[in-house]
């Protein structure tokens, strides 16, 4: 090959292989660093507790007083006003530092770990979201590799230990083997769950998940079934795993949320699945 001749086909060439190997060793880099948690970290609560509780006494009237205040019915948020307030924000810290208080290791019930840990992600994420109000969208706030990302960065101390969003769903919700945590945590969006107006509680949790859940199926833009078709919200696709093994599976699960007179026009093993565009926009007023 004669190299003192090259072409502008060689140029693009060699300019893709350049790119594809840039791309390559990012990737190996990122994988090898797991999450690129390179921004800075903002932590609430507080570090320590003088006399850490069980989640069995943990009070959550605070986070209901202010949801009542600031969520209507359908789960928008009032940001604006919130923010406006200094005196509701200082409420929301304080109810952050009785979080703070629980322990991870004194016994509690199922039921009141997983009002905990839901109250928490939904709490964490709003005061995160008041922290960078105004602002359109969650992911203005999540970056990939460098800079503060929101699920990982905001932590909140629990027990002694701070932990992030990405934890609190992926490491402690998840595997409660509750699938309905995914229409409770609400991560600031329009696509996500309704925030619902009330802290969950552990006296009337199952009621509460359950009604949310239905809540979320009863949406069109969560739930369709064109006689062939269900078309479902991309949670069911990130996190399908946790509802079933397989789309029939999955669809046998969900039916018991699903208004009834569809429910009973599907038959799980023959229906096709495909999941509907995500709406990352701010879910507020």
């Amino acid at each position: 090959m004669d190299c003192s001749v090259v072409s502008p086909r060689s140029i693009r060439h060699a300019c893709f292989c350049l790119r594809m190997a840039t791309a390559f060793l990012i990737a190996v880099w990122a994988s090898a660093c797991g999450r690129c948690e390179a921004g800075p970290k903002v932590f609430l609560g507080i570090p320590n507790a003088a006399q850490p509780v069980s989640m069995d006494q943990i009070d959550h009237a605070a986070w209901t007083q202010l949801l009542q205040r600031y969520v209507d019915p359908s789960g928008s948020v009032n940001y604006q006003a919130w923010h406006a307030s200094p005196s509701d924000q200082q409420q929301l810290d304080q109810y952050l530092q009785t979080l703070s208080v629980a322990s991870r290791s004194i016994a509690a019930s199922q039921e009141s770990k997983l009002a905990f840990w839901i109250n928490a992600y939904n709490a964490v994420t709003i005061k995160g979201m008041l922290r960078e109000y105004p602002t359109t969208s969650i992911r203005n706030h999540t970056a990939k590799l460098f800079g503060y990302n929101i699920w990982n960065d905001l932590q909140l101390y629990v027990g002694g230990k701070a932990i992030s969003l990405n934890d609190i769903e992926h490491q402690v919700l998840r595997s409660m083997n509750e699938p309905r945590i995914h229409f409770a945590i609400v991560c600031a969006s329009k696509s996500c769950p309704r925030l619902l107006n009330e802290a969950y509680v552990a006296q009337k949790l199952e009621q509460q998940l359950t009604v949310n859940a239905k809540h979320f199926f009863a949406q069109p833009e969560n739930f369709q079934f064109d006689g062939n078709t269900i078309t479902l919200s991309a949670i069911m696709d990130w996190f399908g795993e946790d509802f079933g093994p397989n789309n029939a599976a999955v669809i046998r699960r969900i039916l018991a949320w699903v208004p009834g007179n569809v429910a009973r026009s599907i038959a799980p093993d023959r229906v096709n699945v495909r999941y509907a565009p995500y709406d990352w926009s701010l879910n507020g007023i």
